[in-house]
């Protein structure tokens, strides 16, 4: 026979004082000194202290040996940094074989950074997992050679500051933040989010409005640059832009490969945010470093139109497999060029020099049937 349950009673309830609570047991006398502990930490009823819930106390996840080694002036001083692409296996899964070679390439081009998990690199299509992975994989094997500047960039404040958080415990240099995208905010809003992330680290900011449909302004960009982590701006929005940001001592990097001659001789940008350096790393660096050069800008144009005939990174992904420095390997929803822009490839690398380019192999026309599209990884 089933024995029979206890019956709940009112009393039972936490702070129940009404009738039918049970008697409290007597309490045991405290020592003089416990009791002055507990009076130390008393609040009141149903609050917590505030030494609890003070968001001043918030400690950024940092470490201290990663900080003694990253430098906001060391950042603002690069020139050359590359958006660098990342590499598929069949199954979808990072290659990070050609991944180490492409960045071996950079580093012997003369690049001074990467950009890690970017737009270019598809960050937009790894798991947080992958994301920070990657980024620590780049430090362990060239943070040495090369700064590494890790996308950790969010539409959400709360993913932004944990993968920063993550990103510099692992040891990149910096962090590349955009602002948030879709669901946009405003000015003060801008303001509130950058200022969550720039205590973690270096940071650059990068302002793409075709890509997130908001623009930052002036005021926000300058309300920001006292910040000690203020590292400066990849900006997209064109020279005047960038002529705005120089003339108030603010470090910008152009983010358009068709522009950056100009902007870094013309405008004052201290560099450029690459996609072309993928390509051509050591014209890149002379365009970036030995001045004015009107011929070699000209003479990379075709390229740089070439790469953003369609959205970024498409062209980048079929050129590289066209090169055969990567597997021509897609994670959807991208998809190669066709083939009449394939056709088009060859003959700029033709018109520009194959020494030019990164990898040894004869740049080729590949078939549709030749390249991977992967839906599931």
């Amino acid at each position: 026979m089933m024995a029979a349950q206890p019956t709940a009673s009112p009393g039972a309830r936490l702070g129940w004082k009404g009738p039918g609570a049970p008697a409290s047991p007597p309490r045991p006398a405290l020592s003089r000194s416990a009791a002055a502990a507990l009076a130390s930490h008393r609040v009141s009823r149903g609050k917590f202290s505030a030494a609890a819930i003070t968001t001043d106390d918030y400690l950024p996840m940092r470490s201290t040996e990663v900080k003694n080694r990253t430098s906001v002036d060391g950042i603002k001083s690069l020139r050359l940094i590359t958006a660098i692409k990342t590499p598929y296996l069949p199954d979808g899964r990072f290659d990070l074989e050609a991944y180490d070679s492409l960045i071996n390439t950079q580093i012997n081009g003369g690049a001074e950074g990467v950009i890690v998990g970017g737009t270019t690199g598809e960050g937009h299509l790894m798991s947080w997992d992958e994301h920070i992975m990657l980024i620590g994989h780049t430090v362990n094997c060239f943070g040495t050679n090369i700064k590494v500047i890790g996308n950790t960039g969010s539409n959400s404040t709360r993913e932004a500051i944990h993968a920063s958080e993550q990103g510099f415990a692992v040891g990149m240099h910096a962090a590349l933040h955009v602002n948030p995208y879709y669901g946009k905010t405003s000015t003060a809003g801008l303001i509130s989010h950058f200022d969550e992330v720039l205590p973690m680290g270096p940071t650059i900011i990068y302002n793409v409005p075709a890509r997130t449909g908001q623009d930052i302004p002036p005021a926000v960009i300058e309300a920001l640059s006292a910040h000690p982590n203020m590292a400066g701006v990849k900006e997209c929005v064109g020279h005047e832009r960038v002529k705005c940001y120089t003339d108030k001592g603010i470090t910008i990097w152009s983010g358009n490969d068709d522009e950056c001659h100009d902007s870094r001789w013309k405008y004052g940008a201290t560099g450029v945010i690459s996609v072309a350096s993928n390509l051509v790393p050591g014209l890149m660096r002379s365009l970036m470093f030995e001045g004015e050069n009107a011929a070699l800008n000209e003479k990379l144009l075709p390229l740089m139109k070439w790469l953003f005939c369609e959205p970024n990174p498409i062209g980048l992904n079929t050129a590289l497999a066209q090169l055969g420095v990567v597997r021509p390997v897609f994670r959807r929803p991208y998809a190669p060029l066709s083939l009449q822009r394939r056709a088009e490839f060859v003959r700029i690398v033709e018109a520009i020099g194959r020494e030019n380019f990164v990898g040894q192999k004869e740049v080729q026309v590949l078939d549709d049937d030749d390249f991977v599209l992967i839906s599931r990884y």
